[in-house]
């Protein structure tokens, strides 16, 4: 059984998400999400319109996905790829290279995202819908 890999916050589940999903489950037999903690995304200075336990429950209803659990920090990368015995680590291209430090340990995949959808843009819209009915 072959076990993908890929990490993210999947604040508004947006078709991109869903796209990624897909190409990263076809990579192997097993997806399984490090979901960003309220808490990790707090230390990144990123903040998400859902927390955490409404991102993992509507992650774990996408059907790609097998397994989702925590990510607490940047630096349990590595323990998490030996830990559920990861055969592909997958990212999206905006994150090319900076997880090559896996590549000893597993295949790591670099997917492009979907052109003109991304939670930043959905919250922006948002935000601009606010201002003008406020």
């Amino acid at each position: 059984m072959k076990t993908v890999l890929t990490y993210g916050t999947f604040d508004v589940l947006h078709a991109g998400h869903v796209r990624l999903l897909a190409r990263a489950k076809a990579l192997g037999d097993r997806l399984i999400v490090g979901l960003s903690t309220d808490a990790f995304n707090a230390l990144k200075h990123k903040s998400s319109l859902l927390d955490f336990d409404n991102r993992r429950i509507v992650l774990e209803s996408v059907r790609y996905v097998d397994l989702v659990f925590a990510e607490g920090n940047w630096d349990q990368k590595l323990e998490d790829v030996r830990q559920y015995g990861v055969d592909v680590f997958v990212m999206g291209d905006d994150w090319e290279g900076k997880f090559d430090f896996l590549k000893p340990e597993c295949e790591v995949v670099y997917l492009p995202r979907t052109e003109r959808i991304s939670s930043t843009l959905i919250r922006q819209e948002l935000h601009q819908l606010e201002a003008r009915e406020g």
